[in-house]
């Protein structure tokens, strides 16, 4: 399938901009990751956030997966901010894996500060991810919090391994300078919504 190059199309990039990269299905998006973008924007320092719309996570049931286009327009629409870019970048190179993805980012973009951006319910299963080393090697990471995740995620495998390179929360704003491996745990304001429980109640409408 080929896909529009305004849905594809690389975010402006530039010498020592900090990027937030967050990504995932969407599936649909809701407020509780708009939450996430703006936080982090705020908590990070960040100059920009990319939105990376997955294809379809590995680690997911895709048989209620909504159309890629649909999915980044409605997350557009959604966050309706200059400094929050979504794209479907990774299908117009058939990336699979996050790494993948990251790895062709720096390469792309070298003097881009990259900082990966995850919920904390994934942290809690970020031992499962394809090279998760490898992806904490190549970039600093800033953990959000996630109603009912904390204790998962801080005791996870994961975490456990990388403890040596946490910082503080009150230093979040240099996460995006650090040399990785280096992460972040952000409390703050959270949302009760996920995509799952959305597309369970869309479900139960329709019937």
């Amino acid at each position: 399938m080929t896909l529009p190059p305004d849905i594809t199309a690389l975010p402006p990039f530039g010498s020592g901009l900090r990027v937030g990269l967050f990504g995932g299905s969407f599936n649909p998006i809701h407020e509780g990751h708009r939450l996430v973008a703006e936080q982090c924007l705020k908590r990070l320092a960040l100059d920009a956030v990319w939105l990376l719309v997955s294809p379809g996570n590995p680690l997911k049931d895709h048989s209620e997966l909504a159309p890629l286009a649909a999915r980044v327009h409605a997350a557009r629409t959604l966050t309706a901010n200059p400094r929050i870019h979504v794209t479907a970048v990774e299908a117009a190179h058939s990336f699979r894996y996050t790494i993948d993805t990251l790895e062709w980012l720096v390469a792309t973009c070298p003097d881009t500060r990259f900082v990966w951006i995850m919920g904390a319910d994934n942290l809690a299963q970020f031992d499962r991810w394809e090279r998760w080393q490898d992806i904490a090697a190549l970039m600093p990471i800033a953990v959000y919090d996630r109603p009912g995740s904390i204790f998962r995620a801080t005791v996870s495998k994961a975490a456990t391994a990388l403890k040596k390179h946490r910082l503080p929360e009150a230093e979040a704003e240099a996460l995006a300078n650090r040399q990785p491996p280096a992460w972040v745990y952000l409390h703050g304001i959270t949302s009760p919504q996920s995509s799952s429980a959305i597309r369970a109640l869309r479900g139960t409408e329709a019937n």
